[in-house]
């Protein structure tokens, strides 16, 4: 039977309804589209995140990288006990007065004890669509990425992590930075999609975070995105996205390396410019290009971050003008 391609995998997970706390449903077509994987081995931990590893030989890259995505959107659920068909409590960033328009709109829709926005997913070869782009794109392009490195029978080990309850406080994350089951050696990379600010644009290609609203990455980690994009010829952006926050933050908080890698989003947590409910989506070619960014950081090896560090820098131009820094210093007098 054939691997699913790129569409059919963002097709099978995008349709899944999801909310804090809810994630099963995207948790189960995960593990449908992995457990007959090669070389992949799945797990979940206490709070229900899953942990996929990938490991074919003894290789490795430096450093090795953990890819994380969360399965969560803001959504409905049904509170505990709840008994009123209309008792929803919705859990996630989004103005009240927004929500209770798109209610007023008849644009949710019930399965079981969540509910979402109704609305279908859209594929074409430009642009994805959907309820919930934030962050099931994410986790997509991990799957792909994995199934990719299986059948090009890559010799190499990398780790991913599919969170729980990200849009209510990061919570599956901090749980798994708290209970790290990884190695000293391994760096977080989070795997979202963001609005785009700072000069980051739609179809610019994926974004390498220096930072979010709370907190900035680790710089090495930074410098091995950045020069792994430039010896690959990936298009990329370099930003700092401060509209928001995201799992690096609670991980690296956690003394944890992290860094972040997003795909530039329309109608975030589904608003649209006028705070409307709306579908989310985002660009095709920057999918792709995020794909072949994490195919390509975790196939090479980087002794350091393969570039001289700050204090080789200076050195260095200490030692080529001491000329002149003595010349210069004499007459300081």
């Amino acid at each position: 039977m054939p691997s699913p391609n790129l569409n059919n995998i963002l097709k099978r997970i995008l349709k899944q309804p999801t909310a804090p706390f809810h994630e099963y449903h995207v948790r189960a077509e995960i593990e449908a589209l992995l457990k007959d994987c090669p070389n992949v081995k799945l797990k979940r931990d206490k709070f229900g995140n899953l942990l996929a590893t990938y490991r074919n030989g003894k290789s490795k890259s430096k450093p090795t990288w953990v890819f994380a995505a969360h399965m969560d959107h803001p959504g409905f659920v049904k509170p505990e006990g709840a008994t009123k068909r209309d008792d929803w409590e919705f859990l996630g960033g989004v103005p009240q007065d927004s929500v209770d328009a798109g209610v007023a709109k008849g644009l949710r829709k019930a399965k079981g004890r969540i509910a979402t926005w109704n609305f279908p997913v859209k594929i074409t070869p430009s642009r994805i669509e959907a309820t919930a782009c934030d962050d099931l794109t994410g986790c997509a392009a991990i799957v792909m990425t994995f199934l990719e490195l299986a059948k090009l029978n890559i010799q190499t080990t990398v780790h991913a992590v599919f969170t729980r309850a990200e849009e209510v406080g990061w919570l599956g994350a901090w749980h798994l930075a708290q209970k790290w089951p990884f190695g000293d050696d391994c760096v977080f990379l989070s795997i979202e999609t963001s609005r785009p600010v700072n000069g980051a644009v739609m179809g610019g290609g994926p974004v390498i975070r220096v930072g979010d609203r709370m907190s900035i990455f680790d710089r090495e980690a930074v410098a091995v995105l950045m020069t792994t994009a430039k010896e690959q010829a990936i298009r990329v952006q370099r930003c700092l996205l401060d509209a928001g926050a995201c799992e690096a933050t609670a991980v690296q908080a956690a003394g944890i390396r992290s860094a972040g890698i997003s795909v530039t989003l329309g109608n975030y947590h589904n608003l649209d410019e006028s705070r409307r409910i709306a579908p989310e989506y985002v660009m095709m070619d920057d999918v792709k290009s995020m794909i072949n960014l994490l195919k390509a950081l975790v196939a090479t090896k980087h002794d350091g971050i393969g570039e001289r560090t700050i204090r080789e820098r200076v050195e260095m131009r200490m030692a080529e003008h001491a000329g002149h820094f003595e010349a210069g210093s004499k007459l300081f007098k």
